[in-house]
């Protein structure tokens, strides 16, 4: 039977039970509103929701069903942990601290735990890493689990890579490497972008147009591909010297990502110089240190606090990128976006350890979750900003 008829005949299955559901609700409560009222969009939603739980718990049995299984684990756990972190934060700490995780969403909760760990992991990581980035340990391409009888040792419980360097403590130094450098270069992209822009919105004139016009041509060209020819470049200037390229991966992207921000500060920047008090600073005689510091920047916080966010999330995904094809953060350094490139072959070994196919996808989904966890921290931010209530 095609595809497409399975498909058909759950659909019209899922519309009969969604039909029947709504029916019997009614017949059973005696014609009550709840489900007299109730639309048949919402009677189908509930048979989807069931149709998914019932299809997840027949998953959860199937014996190749090892990455689903740990994927509900996850969820399961990161949701938990979620929630204990938000109860704990609503009973510890000072006032202002409790009132904030009191209002706090449970993704935002999420999102703060992870960023927490994350940091603990990117600034203890000499410490937690049993062996160093770059120092080789054991035997080349040895298989994760710990298992002597599948090729594992319990030195290395994910294993060794091609030339022997234990992944577990790559792993953990690659969220020294790829977040620090993420966040060095955001702090940089701001710092140019948002002086830029607030230096533009006041003076405005014909600076304001050489800057408008010169970001313009920048913003014109797609992001990635003029950083990868950049990097191209760079790595021609760098020759040998690999941390050369790896600052001036930090310079290119913190340039093209610095036009984003200049357009969000001139923008609210020139919203702001408009206002009666800026007016009067400068009839007091304030210089522009003074009105981009004390007066613009304290008003412009919140949406800059949420783009800085959104840009981390960007410049992340990009270093990522660029070191997956070969440009981006240089050996021996240990970067997520290239373990992902160099432990694609261990998939060729799933048969043997379904840990080993995991590999790939345990870099892959750290640098996911964490722009996931970015990005719920931001969505919360925004809210708040924004005077929305609940």
């Amino acid at each position: 039977m095609s595809g497409w008829l399975w498909a058909f005949l759950i659909l019209a299955g899922l519309l009969a039970a969604a039909w029947v559901f709504r029916a019997a609700g009614t017949a059973v409560t005696k014609n009550r509103p709840y489900f007299r009222d109730m639309p048949f969009t919402v009677a189908f939603g509930y048979m989807v929701a069931v149709a998914a739980v019932a299809g997840g718990l027949w998953l959860w049995f199937q014996p190749g069903a090892v990455f689903f299984r740990w994927a509900v684990q996850f969820f399961v756990t990161a949701a938990i942990a979620a929630f204990l972190f938000r109860l704990v934060g609503r009973h510890v700490g000072p006032g202002v601290t409790r009132k904030t995780f009191r209002q706090m969403p449970l993704t935002a909760s999420f999102g703060i735990l992870a960023i927490l760990v994350y940091a603990i992991l990117a600034i203890f990581a000499p410490v937690l890493a049993p062996y160093g980035q770059s120092e080789v340990v054991g035997t080349v391409n040895m298989l994760p689990g710990g298992n002597p009888a599948t090729g594992g040792d319990p030195a290395h419980p994910l294993g060794t890579d091609q030339i022997g360097r234990d992944l577990l403590s790559r792993l953990i130094y690659g969220a020294q490497n790829t977040v620090g450098i993420a966040f060095a270069t955001t702090c940089i992209a701001f710092f140019l972008g948002g002086s830029l822009g607030f230096l533009a919105a006041i003076i405005g004139g014909w600076f304001d147009n050489i800057l408008a016009r010169l970001v313009d041509v920048l913003m014109a060209i797609p992001s990635l591909i003029f950083a990868l020819l950049l990097m191209t470049i760079a790595s021609a200037w760098a020759g040998s010297q690999q941390w050369q390229l790896t600052l001036y991966m930090v310079f290119i992207i913190a340039v093209i990502d610095s036009t984003r921000v200049f357009r969000l500060a001139r923008a609210v920047g020139q919203n702001i110089v408009v206002m009666d008090y800026i007016e009067a600073a400068k009839l007091r005689g304030e210089g522009l240190g003074y009105l981009i510091f004390k007066e613009v920047l304290p008003n412009a916080t919140a949406p800059l606090l949420a783009e800085f966010g959104l840009r981390f999330c960007f410049v992340f995904l990009t270093i990522a990128a660029l070191s997956f094809l070969g440009v981006g953060i240089q050996p021996p350094l240990a970067d997520w976006g290239t373990m992902v490139r160099d432990l694609a072959q261990f998939i060729n070994f799933a048969a043997f350890s379904p840990l080993a196919a995991a590999l790939p996808l345990m870099a892959a989904g750290a640098i996911a979750l964490l722009t996931v966890a970015v990005n719920f921290v931001v969505d919360w931010m925004l809210h708040r900003s924004s005077g929305l209530k609940d």
